[in-house]
């Protein structure tokens, strides 16, 4: 029989040494745009709403700590309320979408900073995280990992914040990062703002590495085989289909490919061939990662559904 041992080398280790590789992460640096100044390495909404002397992203002093920090409002410009965005990166002022990254290639634990917010409506704003790498073989980004969080409530002073990212890859580390501060939801109001300063990284989760040997252990087997989806793409349904040597409960999770968890089916009990059919009809279409997993294995593919 042939024996092998798997070994785990710093599986999602965690160090506390900081990652300084947000570009301007404490909006020390502005460039003066003529009739504004925007943040050195950031995109906002200013270009589009320059042209009625109004500006969604603007320098407040002092900053915490520091000479200045970022300010978001919305405002209401004509009929329309444009909300605050930030985006390191590229921001596209007319789908209010982030359209590329910066250079990035650490694999980061957490992400700190400091803000205040508060909103005059019902929709909050959000602070997203998004670390991706370049997939030549599908012409398209993997997302790494990924942290989101809503700001609920408010905070009138400088408070602290901290979000642990998300890791959707385990072996990869990535080539480029978005960050995206929006001051409202999908409803922005008027004067809806958040101010953030003295965003970082910290720590790092490290990949996880196997390697095979012959030393004489006992053989430890995969329980999950043989894992495919069809058709692929698809448009109404996925069959997910995978082989079970031993019983054990079965979860399945889609995620889009900003990390969202769009749905989740649970199994109890499976063995051998699995099969099961998921309707897909009612998502947008796109590309998704199905993630398979089992008592101690799980495995990722993508889908593109039309």
């Amino acid at each position: 029989m042939k024996n092998f041992m798997i070994t785990l080398l710093a599986v999602a280790a965690i160090s506390t040494t900081a990652i300084a590789q947000i570009p301007n992460g404490g909006f020390e640096n502005w460039n003066s745009m003529g009739s504004y100044d925007n943040p050195a390495d950031w995109s906002t909404m200013n270009n589009k709403t320059a042209t009625q002397s109004m500006y969604t992203a603007t320098k407040g002093t002092p900053g915490s700590p520091g000479n200045s920090y970022l300010k978001l409002t919305s405002k209401t410009i004509g009929a329309v309320v444009v909300p605050g965005i930030a985006v390191c990166g590229r921001l596209d002022t007319m789908s209010l979408q982030p359209i590329s990254g910066v250079p990035f290639t650490q694999r980061p634990a957490t992400f700190t900073g400091k803000w205040q917010h508060m909103i005059y409506g019902s929709s909050q704003g959000s602070v997203k995280v998004i670390t991706t790498k370049w997939n030549t073989t599908m012409q398209m980004r993997d997302t790494i990992a990924h942290a989101e969080q809503t700001l609920g409530g408010m905070a009138m002073n400088w408070s602290n914040f901290s979000m642990n990212l998300m890791y959707m890859d385990s072996l990869n580390y990535p080539d480029s990062l978005m960050i995206i501060l929006n001051a409202s939801g999908s409803n922005p109001t008027n004067n809806d703002y958040l101010w953030a300063d003295n965003l970082a990284f910290s720590g790092t989760v490290a990949v996880v590495v196997q390697t095979v040997s012959t030393v004489g252990v006992k053989e430890v087997q995969n329980n999950l085989n043989n894992f495919a989806l069809f058709p692929n793409p698809a448009k109404e349904s996925v069959q997910v289909s995978l082989s079970l040597a031993q019983s054990q409960p079965i979860h399945i999770e889609i995620f889009d490919l900003t990390g969202k968890l769009v749905q989740t089916v649970k199994k109890e009990g499976m063995v051998g061939e699995f099969k099961e059919k998921i309707d897909v009809k009612d998502l947008p279409k796109g590309t998704y990662l199905f993630k398979v997993s089992g008592n101690s294995v799980s495995e990722t593919k993508k889908i593109v559904i039309e």
